[in-house]
């Protein structure tokens, strides 16, 4: 449901090279990757769902401050869409794997099976090397579609205050940028949290 929904929306953009970025985001493991190790949507196929979340906010976003549907229509399908793209990894590496957990050993089973975590099911993959996500999105997005200056600019900011350019933000805001950003914060923190999908 969610691959079908961001693959036609992605495609709708028409941006050259974007079949291309689509087919490596099947082959990445983009729409079965978690979206976080505990957090929001830790599951499978938590980041095509929170990256549709972010879509749907936005435009509930700009809507509401009376921007046409057409406002910066290309550019918050793919800011939206591709924000958290370095979240599936890169180069071959998941960015997350299951966080598996060795099981106690008993008289009854002296070996048991490691579990995976429920408090923390996911962790960062060890065998890929830290990056900042909003960097590597960047990084596999313009191998394959050329970004704009403000979607660049919207996904490497996209954390606000919380990310890694917190300082580099302040006075230089873009209405893409902000939409994104709150759009990003509302779907984690209402809509994933209160589980609601409007």
């Amino acid at each position: 449901m969610y691959k079908e929904k961001i693959t036609e929306l992605l495609l709708s953009t028409n941006r050259e090279g974007m079949n291309k970025l689509v087919e490596h985001m099947e082959e990445g493991g983009f729409f079965t990757a978690p979206c976080s190790t505990r957090y929001h949507l830790s599951k499978e196929g938590g980041l095509a769902e929170h990256s549709l979340n972010v879509y749907e906010n936005a435009l509930r976003i700009s809507g509401g401050l009376g921007r046409p549907e057409e406002f910066l229509r290309d550019s918050l399908i793919i800011a939206s869409l591709l924000h958290d793209l370095g979240k599936m990894g890169q180069f071959g590496k998941e960015n997350y794997v299951p966080n598996m957990l060795k099981g106690r050993a008993t008289k009854v089973d002296p070996n048991p099976e490691p579990k995976q975590s429920e408090a923390q099911p996911y962790k960062s993959n060890p065998d890929l090397l830290y990056v900042d996500h909003e960097v590597r999105s960047i990084a596999i997005a313009s191998r394959f579609i050329e970004l704009t200056e403000e979607e660049q600019l919207a996904i490497l900011w996209h954390n606000g205050l919380y990310g890694p350019f917190k300082y580099e933000i302040q006075g230089n805001e873009t209405p893409l940028y902000m939409i994104l950003h709150f759009a990003d914060l509302w779907s984690a923190r209402v809509t994933e949290e209160e589980g609601i999908n409007e």
